[in-house]
């Protein structure tokens, strides 16, 4: 199991911290943003494979900005894939 860490751009949510065991998400634990979304969607997403996950999230917009938290996940998770 390994442990990636992502600053996220563009949005409220300082610091991603991925566990990911092979291609699947055991953990994600979020600093800044909005804590309740936040858990609830690290919540959602273990047990969940990346591909499965950039799928549900990438693209996603928060108002008026052209990213949000759940892009960001996105965003994340497609540099960790780069970097394998």
């Amino acid at each position: 199991m390994g442990k990636y860490v992502y600053q996220p751009k563009g949005v409220c949510s300082k610091l991603m911290e991925f566990e990911i065991d092979h291609d699947t998400i055991r953990q994600l634990q979020v600093t800044g943003g909005c804590s309740g979304n936040l858990r609830g969607i690290s919540s959602i997403l273990r047990g969940k494979s990346i591909d499965e996950v950039i799928e549900a999230f990438d693209g996603i917009q928060c108002g008026s900005r052209p990213t949000s938290c759940p892009d960001q996940i996105a965003q994340a998770l497609k540099n960790y894939k780069a970097q394998q």
